[in-house]
Formats: structure tokens, C-alpha cells, sequence
């Protein structure tokens, strides 16, 4: 089947989609959450398909890349890349962009929520409160001080330099861990994650999620970290170990967590949502109007620079 149009196939809704031109000013949009027989869809479209839409926790693998022979970009709304088979396309010579910097300042600001949240206990106390419990028989436990301690990153690109400029703010102590030192930064370096960790009374990770970070933060990890350590993760779920960490907190080898990502989103493990030293989030680092709204405009703004001039806005560096 021929169009006038090239197509686009779109996994799923872009938010706000009023705020942008539509896509379909240069595209046949195939909206696959709509079909309900999505498979036959794409089977029906595959040589008309050049660009695909996606984001960044949708599954995109080598092999519905494979059914478009015609694909050219893979357009994602999110930083992260985990969920893409970017090398695969790569390898096809197909563009795959994503949306850095615009959400940089909102997932950093999370990241020194999550922080405050779970040292100063803030989540047990509006419990606390909420259970008529202050004036009663029960003390409210004391929390722990955040500023003048000492922070490590795990992952010191656009977002982790975010959080170490908030990060000073509170005259924090900043090293980091990356897989290479950077050479265009002042910051300590830690070459051992376990050596940061032993070293940190706040670690944050903060970098990419992937087969190549699984399970970096493991029980050696948590268990340098210590009983007065604590963990904060806004990056993916799979770069911790999970049941590692829920043991750690629940048998007092980590002081506490703050939580934005699960190993098997949205599933939380039960015995996190019954801990008082946990602060836990649903996914919501980008989550709000300003930067969804930036997020889903680079989106479209990479699809009408590769429409007008074959390359993408924000491709991601070659894997």
C-alpha cells in the first residue's frame, strides 16, 4: 500500500499534543494504540513507514526495527535508551534521537527531594500527622542533617552535574564515579563504586540504565554505604539490585532510600512500601508540565528536522 505521504508509526500518545504542530502536517500517523490489531497494521504498512516515535521506557527492539525496511529515525520521548535497541539501528543506518537537557533540571530537583525526604524522615511525617499521632504517646524519630555531608554520584554526565550544582547549594561534599574520569570537571574521583560508597553519606545514581549498569549497586556496594548511608535512585531500577537493597534496609545495613525507579515498574516490592526509612515515587523525575510539554516538543521538532533536512536535532552518539 502507497500513500501520498511517508508514514509515521507512533507507539503511543505524545502529551500535549496541542502545544505542537501536528505530525501529521507531513506524515501518515499511524496512532498503533488505537488498532486493535496492531501487528497487522505495521504488517499491512511496513514499506511506508520511515520514521517510528516512541519513548523511553516503550520496548523498541531489533526486532519491529527489522519489519520496517524503509525505517530512517526512531524519534523517543525520554533521555533515557535502555528500552531501544540503539546499536541495532544504528548498525541499519537508522538516526535514533532522544530528549536530553530539557528535563535535566527537574530530574535534579527530584533527586535533592528524594534526599531531603528521606533524611529528614519527611514521608513518616506526614504519616505521623495524618494519624493524629503528634501530642500523643509517640516521638517522632530524628532525622539526619543533609548539608556540609558528603556526596558521591553514580554518573556524572548532563543530570548528575545538575544535581552536583544543587548539591553544593546545601556546601556538600561532591566526588563522583564514572566509568571514564572526566578531565573537564574539578570534582574528586572515585575509579571503585564500592571506595565512593564507603566514602559517601549520600550516594545518588544518576546513571545510564542498560545491560552495562545491571546491578551496578550491589550488596558490596549498599553494604559500604552503611547503617547511616543512604541511597537515592533516579536513573533506572536495573542499576541496583533490588532485593539486595530491600534486605540491606530491612535488616539495618543501609540507613535509608529514596526511590523514583523500580527493577519491574510499576511493581514495588511490598516490603518497601512497609518501611519507614524508604521514600518511594512513581517515575515522576520529568513529571511535570514544563518539561513534559519541552520533552514532547523536541520530540516533534527532531521529526520536522529530519523531514526537512534527513537529520535529526539530538541524535544519541553512536554505540
Amino acid at each position: 500500500m502507497s500513500t501520498a505521504k511517508p508514514a509515521l508509526l507512533q507507539l503511543l500518545p505524545l502529551p500535549f499534543s496541542d502545544a505542537h504542530p501536528p505530525l501529521a502536517t507531513h506524515f501518515d500517523v499511524i496512532e498503533l494504540w488505537k488498532e486493535s490489531e496492531p501487528d497487522a497494521v505495521i504488517a499491512a504498512r511496513s514499506n511506508d513507514i520511515t520514521v517510528l516515535v516512541t519513548n523511553a521506557m516503550t520496548p523498541t527492539r531489533a526486532e519491529l526495527i527489522d519489519r520496517l525496511p524503509n525505517l530512517r529515525a526512531i524519534c523517543s520521548n525520554g533521555v533515557g535508551y535502555d528500552a531501544i535497541d540503539v546499536k541495532h539501528a544504528q548498525q541499519k543506518g537508522i538516526q535514533v534521537s532522544n530528549t536530553p537537557d530539557v528535563l535535566n533540571d527537574c530530574v535534579a530537583d527530584l533527586a535533592l527531594g528524594l534526599l531531603l525526604a528521606t533524611a529528614r524522615r519527611l514521608g513518616q511525617a506526614d504519616r505521623y500527622v495524618r494519624a493524629n499521632q503528634w501530642g500523643g504517646d509517640a516521638k517522632f524519630p530524628l532525622g539526619v542533617k543533609v548539608s556540609h555531608k558528603k556526596l558521591g554520584i553514580v554518573g556524572l554526565g548532563r543530570i548528575g552535574m545538575a544535581i552536583a550544582q544543587r548539591a553544593a547549594g546545601f556546601n556538600m561534599e561532591i566526588r563522583y564515579h564514572n566509568r571514564r574520569q572526566r578531565s573537564d570537571v574539578d570534582l574528586p574521583y572515585e575509579a571503585s563504586l564500592a571506595g565512593l560508597a564507603a566514602w559517601a553519606d549520600f550516594l545518588v545514581i544518576a546513571t545510564v540504565g542498560g545491560a552495562s549498569t545491571h546491578h551496578l549497586v550491589d550488596r558490596q556496594v549498599l553494604q559500604a554505604l552503611g547503617p547511616e548511608g543512604i541511597l537515592v535512585n533516579i536513573s533506572r531500577g536495573s542499576v541496583v539490585d533490588e532485593k539486595a537493597l530491600v534486605d540491606a534496609l530491612a535488616g539495618g545495613e543501609l540507613g535509608g532510600a529514596g526511590l523514583d525507579v523500580y527493577e519491574s515498574e510499576p511493581h514495588v516490592p511490598d516490603a518497601l512500601k512497609t518501611l519507614d526509612n524508604v521514600v518511594i515515587a512513581p517515575h515522576i523525575a520529568s513529571a511535570t508540565t514544563e518539561t513534559r510539554r519541552a520533552m514532547a516538543d523536541l520530540v516533534v521538532d527532531n521529526v520536522e528536522a529530519y523531514m526537512a533536512t534527513g537529520k535529526v536535532l539530538t541524535p544519541i552518539p553512536p554505540l
